[in-house]
């Protein structure tokens, strides 16, 4: 059942990167907070092409697990399972795709979207739309 909700999740969240320019998206009530403490704790992180030991190793998980606490009771089910893709311009495929904590999904997605990272999507998503207007235009 998690999974399938995770996989719906995902679904909606890439449909929505796609058709809007995901720089005015708001995820949720508390996205100034969340993006915030996570630029302040994971200042280096890379997350245009994110490296699974960043998130998984024991190490990486001493410096999320207090992250991720601080957001118990601001962001609803914060600790809950959902689907992260590996290279954000990319789409969720088996070998792009990690399990990740909802609020670790939140951080990385909210820094992605307001550093124009996912903005490689959103425009190549639009790009075939312009170039059907565009032949229906010419022809």
């Amino acid at each position: 059942m998690w999974a399938m909700r995770a996989y719906q999740h995902a679904e909606v969240y890439f449909n929505l990167i796609s058709s809007v320019d995901p720089k005015f998206l708001k995820l949720t009530k508390a996205d100034e907070q969340i993006y915030g403490e996570f630029r302040k704790t994971f200042g280096d992180l890379k997350i245009d092409v994110l490296d699974p030991e960043e998130l998984k190793s024991e190490p990486a998980k001493e410096k999320w697990r207090p992250f991720c606490m601080r957001f118990e009771g601001v962001v609803e089910d914060f600790n809950y399972g959902t689907l992260l893709r590996l290279d954000c311009s990319k789409g969720y495929t088996e070998e792009n795709t990690i399990f990740a904590t909802r609020i670790q999904f939140f951080a990385i997605e909210i820094a992605r979207n307001r550093e124009g990272c996912n903005s490689i999507i959103y425009n190549s998503a639009k790009k075939p739309a312009a170039a059907v207007a565009e032949e229906a235009v010419t022809a």
